[in-house]
């Protein structure tokens, strides 16, 4: 998979309180950096306001991180994200989270599923939605 298979990327400065013992970026914060680009993709898909304006959005239902480099302070890391697939109800994000050397520090994988908050039950994604989603 290359690099330009991915269509959103955002890049998020290396606070120093992130840091742990070892001087270099607490592994809990790779899911924050994750969960920004998974917000990110909420918005950019219309997800986010889809929520807001009926109780129906994504919810997250699992996520994985593999840690390949450590991330330092200071700096910056940029985690570019595609969709991985889409199903029925549910789908999956791709991340892969790279420092200010273009270096790849951790791949990561999100699966979300489609869920009426109303009601407490899943909906399939429609036509419309599915046909934004694979754009990314």
């Amino acid at each position: 998979m290359q690099d330009s298979d991915f269509k959103l990327s955002l890049k998020l400065r290396i606070d120093w309180s992130e840091m742990d013992t070892y001087q270099h970026v607490n592994n809990v914060n790779f899911m924050k950096y994750m969960q920004s680009a998974r917000v990110q993709f909420w918005e950019v898909t219309g997800l986010g306001k889809m929520y807001a304006d009926t109780k129906k959005g994504p919810m997250l239902v699992s996520t994985k991180c593999d840690f390949k480099h450590p991330l330092f302070f200071p700096g910056n890391v940029l985690i570019k994200t595609k969709v991985e697939f889409i199903k029925n109800s549910s789908f999956g994000l791709y991340h892969r989270l790279y420092n200010d050397d273009g270096v790849l520090c951790a791949e990561g994988h999100d699966v979300a599923v489609c869920f009426d908050f109303n009601i407490d039950k899943t909906f399939n994604i429609n036509d419309e939605l599915r046909k934004i989603m694979e754009s990314y």
